[in-house]
């Protein structure tokens, strides 16, 4: 739980300074704006996709703005939700924890999680992986994306504030391990390389996958 207090403290800190600055990100990354509008448009029938992970929203608005209507964003700090509430008023959203998440089983029809595992050691990954999985019906797909790569770096100063916080960078084959042991089946990897100056620049991983049926 400690290390989940120092997550939600750095985002409560920055969560305005965070939606000031990333609001617009994904108008520079191009391959991010084509998966998340395809994802959108394969599932906007399919049921309530949740978004875990959304920060101040700016990837929920995106593909609510591109038929992903029925849409819940989630994330574990307080004021990034408020952060979103108050800058997409007309899109629902939610506090709640990636690993321990308070939705019934088989409640959404998709999930979407953006470097929402960035913070997570391999353990809780794992954990994270097997509630997104609970909370999905069957045959429903989860998009996510990670940095690749074996370092993890910490970082005691954010967006202007002090913070105590590690990023962790994953092997694309020991996610896949992770998510198929799950009990998901892999349907898409891509990778691409950082885009110069719009971003950190890491190698990113995008993964879909679709929970067994049942």
């Amino acid at each position: 739980m400690h290390i989940q207090q120092n997550i939600i403290d750095c985002y409560n800190l920055t969560a305005k300074q965070y939606a000031k600055q990333y609001a617009d990100e994904l108008k520079n990354k191009h391959l991010d704006r084509l998966l998340l509008q395809s994802f959108a448009a394969e599932n906007k029938h399919r049921g309530k996709t949740i978004d875990l992970g959304c920060g101040p929203g700016q990837t929920t608005k995106f593909l609510y703005d591109n038929g992903q209507q029925n849409i819940l964003g989630t994330d574990l700090s307080p004021e990034m939700i408020a952060t979103a509430k108050n800058s997409y008023p007309g899109i629902e959203f939610d506090t709640a924890d990636m690993l321990n998440l308070q939705y019934a089983d088989g409640s959404f029809g998709s999930a979407t999680a953006f470097y929402s595992i960035v913070h997570f050691t391999e353990e809780q990954v794992q954990t994270a992986f097997r509630e997104v999985f609970r909370v999905l019906t069957s045959n429903s797909p989860f998009l996510f994306s990670f940095h690749i790569g074996t370092e993890k770096i910490h970082v005691d100063r954010f967006l202007e504030q002090d913070v105590n916080i590690d990023f962790y960078f994953f092997e694309t084959e020991k996610i896949l391990k992770l998510v198929t042991e799950t009990g998901f089946t892999i349907q898409e990897v891509i990778e691409r390389q950082p885009y110069a100056g719009a971003e950190h620049q890491s190698k990113r991983a995008y993964i879909t996958a679709v929970k067994n049926k049942q």
